[in-house]
């Protein structure tokens, strides 16, 4: 289970820090990410994180976001810096976790946090 937090109402040239816990037997997390889905389009990929640290964004955000994890709390963050008004979307986390006795990760979304960007 994932479970989203942090979104909420910020002015443009904002900034708002998403995160993520993964809850439940986890025997280890593979990639976690984030994705967004604004209104009447399709999910995309904001960025992604290895356990290893590895990190890719979509080209578009590459230095106004900042992904993170702790691997020790199985949680990921989303740093988002100098928001604007096309930011506004509904962001979910993603992972891929392996639970406790299981050997093949399974892919989990948490349950989407509101981000809106005012002008």
């Amino acid at each position: 289970q994932l479970q989203a937090s942090g979104g909420g109402l910020v002015q443009a040239g904002g900034s708002l820090t998403l995160s993520c816990a993964a809850s439940g037997s986890i025997g280890s997390i593979s990639v976690m990410g984030w994705y967004r889905q604004a209104p009447g389009k399709q999910r995309v990929v904001v960025a992604t994180i290895t356990s290893g640290g590895r990190t890719t964004y979509i080209d578009s955000l590459k230095g106004r976001f900042t992904i993170s994890r702790d691997n020790r709390k199985n949680t990921v963050d989303l740093r988002m810096n100098s928001l604007k008004p096309e930011d506004t979307a509904v962001y979910y986390c993603n992972a891929n976790i392996m639970r406790t006795g299981r050997y093949s990760y399974d892919n989990y979304w948490g349950q989407g946090t509101l981000v809106t960007v005012s002008s």
